[in-house]
């Protein structure tokens, strides 16, 4: 089941020539096509399926620094500023609200792992603190937990992912993009080693660069170019409710379960905070770049078998392909996996034990998402050596929504040969293959 995304209108006609093409229209790539359009620059964005589709829609809305890798933080700051002002800036509401978000815990190592964050982050004027164990019950009204501790950033938000990303994308396209949904990018043609067009199941775009900001998909494209993007994904579950009591404006983490706050009144619901992944030929392809990674969150994670995504799918053994033919591009134009609806009812349970006045709450709606990760969870936001004009923006691995507004205005920086607006380095492509990387799976 696919979340209820609002629609953006279609452009039918390709362009000759554009400055840009960006393929994808998740939050980096629609991002990045509002910036380059505050630029001046003629962009086109190519989506095989719709604006927010995937991944985009299917988080937890959650614009935060809090628990950010440190080098994603300068990112993140920078981000939530923009979403402060993003629904002035676009003239649509983007359901973005800076109601602070509350972590509270009954495991000591948790909350000094917390801790251990909030001291580092001071140096970036984070503005996160640690709650007692008192303030920790307090900020979290109507929960009987016990509570040791906690931590609260003030600062941070969320905003509603079934509008956010459209409301950007029509912003993008009254600036002069053009944005093509339905339509699949086949590949890349090149001259002399740099970018010259893209090759789409609709026609041929002229263009001296192309931003790869197509999520899951990403690594796929590129191993078909030549280019080594390690990149893993797992399959997350998240349901919302029907409207209930508000027990928080904004967004609270338990050890049980974890609410975000919907405009509709009702509750986006994350419980036993489990991903799945699956068994593919890329995941064993990088398996040794993710090892570390995997070893210290195989608590949280379930193991599946081979099933349809080994044979079809964004991570299986799709090489060279043809321009000139269907692609499993077009076979999967909304990456739409298949919910673990086991976790309801125990969802549910969870929600009214943590929070007996919401007694009667019901599911609305179900959907899982495909989150794309790279070996130390740090995105990449890069220019790609040895293939002039050819950027990426991928590899979100879980935080994607959040830094999507910064991570698409560094892109277009980099892409236009601005000063970037943060330090690009922690991001750049070359790590994940030169041996430069380092992995620090701690954080989420």
């Amino acid at each position: 089941m696919s979340p209820p995304v609002e629609r953006v209108l279609n452009d039918l006609d390709l362009p000759e020539a554009v400055d840009v093409v960006i393929i994808g229209a998740g939050v980096a790539g629609i991002g990045a096509a509002y910036a380059l359009a505050q630029k001046g620059r003629k962009v086109a964005v190519v989506e095989k399926g719709i604006v927010a589709g995937e991944q985009s829609s299917r988080n937890w809305g959650w614009c935060r620094v809090q628990n950010r890798d440190e080098r994603e933080i300068p990112l993140a700051l920078y981000s939530r500023e923009l979403w402060a002002g993003m629904s002035e800036a676009v003239e649509a509401d983007t359901g973005f609200r800076r109601n602070g978000l509350v972590y509270v815990t009954r495991d000591p190592a948790e909350l000094a792992q917390w801790e251990a964050w909030v001291n580092m982050a001071r140096g970036y004027q984070a503005h996160s603190r640690m709650l007692s164990a008192e303030e920790a019950r307090a900020m979290t009204p109507g929960n009987n937990g016990q509570w040791i501790g906690g931590v609260h950033s003030p600062h941070d938000g969320r905003a509603e992912p079934f509008i956010a990303v459209p409301a950007i994308a029509s912003a993008a396209r009254r600036m002069g993009v053009t944005i093509h949904q339905n339509c699949a990018v086949r590949g890349m043609e090149t001259t002399g080693g740099a970018v010259s067009a893209v090759v789409t199941e609709k026609g041929r775009i002229r263009t001296q660069a192309v931003l790869c900001a197509a999520g899951a998909w990403s690594s796929m494209f590129c191993r078909r170019h030549g280019i080594d993007l390690p990149q893993s994904s797992v399959v997350s579950t998240i349901f919302t409710t029907t409207a209930a009591p508000e027990v928080t404006d904004g967004g609270v983490y338990t050890p049980d379960v974890t609410l975000t706050r919907r405009l509709d009144g009702g509750y986006i619901v994350a419980a036993q905070s489990r991903v799945r992944a699956e068994l593919t030929p890329q995941g064993l392809r990088y398996a040794r770049k993710f090892w570390k990674t995997f070893k210290s969150r195989r608590k949280s994670i379930d193991l599946g078998f081979i099933g349809r995504s080994f044979f079809d799918g964004p991570e299986a053994l799709h090489g060279k392909w043809s321009f000139d033919r269907p692609t499993v591009f077009e076979r999967h134009r909304v990456l739409d996996p298949a919910p673990k609806r086991s976790v309801v009812q125990p969802g549910l349970e969870a929600v009214v034990k943590s929070y007996p006045g919401l007694a009667g709450i019901k599911m609305d709606q179900i959907w899982a998402g495909w989150i794309d990760s790279t070996p130390d969870a740090v995105p990449v936001i890069s220019a790609v050596e040895g293939t002039a004009g050819f950027f990426i923006a991928t590899g979100f691995s879980g935080h994607g929504f959040g830094i999507g507004p910064g991570a698409g205005r560094l892109a277009a920086d980099l892409i236009t040969g601005d000063t970037p607006v943060v330090d690009p380095t922690p991001y750049r492509w070359s790590r994940l293959v030169d041996g430069s990387l380092i992995q620090n799976p701690g954080m989420m």
